[in-house]
């Protein structure tokens, strides 16, 4: 005698799942509302071991973009990379702190050391940008040599993000404004991460979340008539801002679980080895299998 079906069984084989294929992707009804996710890396040519991890995380798992830095020693290595997965969404991650210049010291001598070095310290380097308004010229020549290098690469540039969200500094994001068509800016991350979403999701270091969150909703505020006024696509919201290179399966799964209607971005820093638990997270069997099951689309910026 056959076994009697479970619930679970039939809602399974009412969406064209079987106990045998659990990773196969369910059709979206009518009547279900689409959620779409762009899942991202940072950091793209930072390192090898960046550039090795958002392949793999692109081939074996969910990563759909990757935000490559121009200036940084392996950049070569991951356009190589990109250009053998051009399914790989790859935009420019604008480096203005805690990394290398475009342009040459003498050009920007208010921007980096003797060695083309930005400074390490973003709330001074905040202030500076802000303050001091003979810093403009400089750093809209280097934003303007980054996006020539990566032009460069020949790689469609899908989005457009900041190093440690700097793109929405109000003189950097003025610039970029001001710059848009000539720059080629379609899309670019609208960094907004709602508190409200993030209180179940992760636990401890309340103040910390909650000053980032409130920083970043005052700065997308003010950023996104701008966006609108440009016809500039980005998502309704960023999801593991506040996570702080944190982004694990635990808190990928209740995302998943709870992930809103709309367009979200999942940003995440894998590497195989500062960041593993964020590479792991992102080929992790059972994160596949929960994004199928919910039906969730994962697209790329190019896609909005």
């Amino acid at each position: 005698m056959a076994r009697p079906e479970s619930v679970a069984e039939a809602a399974k084989r009412r969406n064209g799942e079987t106990a045998t294929s659990p990773s196969r992707r369910l059709a979206v009804s009518p009547s279900r509302p689409l959620r779409r996710l762009i899942v991202n890396a940072d950091d793209f040519g930072r390192s090898r071991s960046i550039n090795a991890a958002v392949i793999r995380a692109h081939r074996e798992g969910i990563l759909t973009t990757a935000s490559l830095m121009v200036n940084e020693p392996d950049y070569a290595e991951a356009v190589a990379l990109a250009k053998e997965n051009p399914k790989l969404g790859v935009g420019l991650h604008l480096a203005l702190l805690c990394g290398h210049s475009a342009l040459p010291p003498e050009k920007i001598p208010g921007l980096v050391n003797a060695q083309g070095e930005f400074s390490n310290n973003p709330v001074a380097v905040g202030m500076e940008y802000f303050f001091n308004r003979s810093l403009r010229e400089q750093l809209r020549a280097e934003i303007h040599e980054q996006f020539a290098r990566f032009r460069a690469t020949g790689l469609t540039l899908d989005h457009v993000n900041g190093h440690l969200h700097l793109h929405l500094h109000p003189v950097v994001f003025g610039i970029l404004m001001e710059d848009a068509e000539q720059l080629g800016i379609r899309h670019l991350r609208l960094t907004r991460e709602p508190f409200w979403m993030d209180v179940p999701l992760a636990q401890g270091r309340r103040l910390y979340r909650a000053s980032h969150a409130a920083i970043y909703f005052i700065l997308s505020w003010l950023a996104q008539s701008r966006l609108r006024g440009k016809q500039i696509k980005h998502t309704e919201r960023v999801f593991g801002l506040l996570q702080n290179a944190v982004v694990d399966e635990a808190y990928v799964s209740k995302l998943l679980a709870i992930l809103p209607p709309g367009d979200s971005e999942l940003y995440s820093h894998p590497s195989l080895d500062e960041f593993k638990n964020e590479f792991d997270v992102l080929v992790s069997p059972r994160v596949k299998a929960l994004v199928n099951v919910a039906g969730i689309q994962l697209i790329r910026y190019q896609d909005l």
